[in-house]
């Protein structure tokens, strides 16, 4: 048996695959298989009722394996052995390496009952006191009376924000007007385009996937998406005429870098004038409001244009995550709308976000302001050269990187999702290292002003906290039609 004679356990062969294998006293079988897939496993029988069947590893956090309970997840990764826990129980895990189907993958061999994972409560949504949760009504009210400041001096049209912790809502209330005419009140439970806040879904969408060994960070985008295979590097750009000319990039794109945004995938519509120029050219936009292409064909025609830079070379803001958001489809099997639903607002309660906002709630979808050139608000028509009612324009493009509209209330309990290390409501959708690794540097020395990004959010550095009321390790983002939100770790809270 691989990994024997390591000092971890003691093996003996008892016929051709099948051993029996003692840890700390404590013994059972193991035995090899090799699935319908072609992949090779083991099978660890550890009593006549549970049976461990564990794969090849193919993602340092996102090795599963499968008993008649269902999945199993790893919890921690600490001194080379991966705690798995299967039910209130975990396993240690010991590393070695296989061969499997021509390539070296880790394996992390089940080898025994370890330990009793301490249960900790996870925080759901519910209105309290603010004294209850630290906070004081008082000083609260001063967000009212800003706001209402706000909207006499003729600054914004209103606001609606909620404030969380410990799952403790102590502020979620509405400010102003959605329509200045008529005096129509702005309501907590109307719906906003949330546009790039749709990239965090889609960062946790490809996420669950890794951890179902769908994929690995550092491989080329190209392994799914040959249309990236052959990259270039923009060298010169004629902007008279959107001529250029390229030079081969010098590695490709991994997947990993589109998470963080430095794949060199420029934006089109906001990005730099090269890249708005060269996609125009090209009919690709920033994914709102398309309703004659696909994401299946618009992000093909992206693969044949020239990267602004090599890939890990700078952070730059791009289509990365309309792109991840093809992938998802493409590991999945489904729509990117299907996928959200079924894998992540119907199991968390979000029951109203949509990429296609539902007819009978489409008076509930805000109004947009803008300032005209009196230096007024006005009701806008359009945003980001699209009808300002895409959220209620059906449309099959999903957009992976911008297309969603939802309240702050169900955005709020993904936020939660997230500060609860992966889980809400008995529901489990990523593991807390999972969301750990989101939510930590994953760019290095390269830097967002003063702060970091992770695999599909900004990350609050001490200098970055300086500037900000944010702590250390907080993580944030926002979108194109004035919304925003973070996650304090350190204070617990969901803004």
């Amino acid at each position: 048996m691989p990994g024997a004679g390591k000092g971890l356990f003691t093996t003996r062969q008892i016929k051709k695959g099948e051993y029996i294998v003692e840890y700390k006293g404590r013994i059972c079988k193991w035995k090899d298989v090799k699935h319908e897939d072609g992949y090779n496993g083991y099978l660890m029988y550890l009593s006549s009722r549970t049976v461990i069947d564990a794969r090849p590893a193919i993602n340092t956090l996102g090795r599963y394996a499968n008993d008649a309970r269902g999945l199993v997840r790893v919890k921690g990764l600490r001194n080379n052995s991966t705690y798995v826990q299967v039910g209130r129980k975990c396993f240690i895990e010991a590393t070695l390496k296989i061969k499997t189907m021509k390539r070296i993958y880790g394996l992390f061999l089940l080898v025994g009952v370890a330990c009793q994972q301490p249960v900790e409560t996870k925080k759901i949504l519910s209105p309290a006191k603010p004294e209850s949760a630290g906070f004081s009504t008082t000083r609260l009210a001063r967000i009212d009376s800003t706001f209402t400041k706000w909207v006499d001096a003729g600054w914004m049209n209103g606001a609606v924000a909620l404030i969380a912790r410990d799952g403790k809502i102590v502020y979620h209330k509405a400010t102003g007007f959605n329509n200045l005419e008529t005096k129509e009140p702005l309501e907590s439970n109307h719906i906003f385009r949330i546009a790039s806040q749709t990239k965090a879904v889609t960062s946790v969408a490809a996420m669950m996937l890794w951890e179902e060994g769908k994929f690995l960070l550092d491989e080329p985008v190209s392994k799914y998406i040959p249309a990236f295979a052959n990259a270039t590097v923009l060298d010169k750009f004629n902007a008279k005429d959107t001529t250029y000319t390229t030079i081969p990039a010098k590695r490709q794109i991994t997947i990993r870098d589109l998470f963080t945004h430095t794949s060199g995938i420029g934006y089109s519509q906001i990005g730099s004038p090269e890249a708005t120029a060269i996609y125009a050219k090209n009919k690709i936009t920033a994914g709102l409001d398309i309703h004659d292409d696909t994401l299946e064909d618009a992000m093909n025609r992206l693969g044949a244009l020239p990267l602004m830079h090599n890939p890990g070379e700078k952070w730059t803001y791009g289509l990365n995550t309309d792109l991840l958001g093809r992938l998802v489809e493409v590991w999945s099997g489904k729509s990117l709308d299907q996928f959200f639903s079924e894998r992540i607002f119907k199991p968390l309660g979000m029951n109203e976000t949509y990429f296609n906002v539902p007819e009978d709630k489409a008076v509930r979808v805000v109004n947009f302001f803008t300032v005209n050139k009196d230096g007024q608000l006005e009701k806008a028509s359009g945003g980001l050269g699209t009808n300002i009612d895409f959220p209620i324009r059906k449309t099959s493009y999903f957009s992976g990187g911008a297309g969603l509209s939802s309240t702050i209330y169900d955005y709020a309990i993904f936020l939660q999702m997230l500060l609860n290390g992966g889980e809400y409501s008995g529901v489990r959708l990523l593991s807390r290292n999972t969301v750990r690794m989101m939510t930590m540097n994953q760019i290095n020395e390269l830097t967002l002003g003063n702060n970091k990004f992770g695999l599909g959010f900004e990350v609050q550095t001490e200098k970055g906290s300086s500037m900000q009321p944010l702590s250390e390790g907080s993580y944030s983002w926002g979108g194109a039609f004035s919304t925003t939100y973070w996650v304090d770790p350190k204070e617990k809270m969901v803004v």
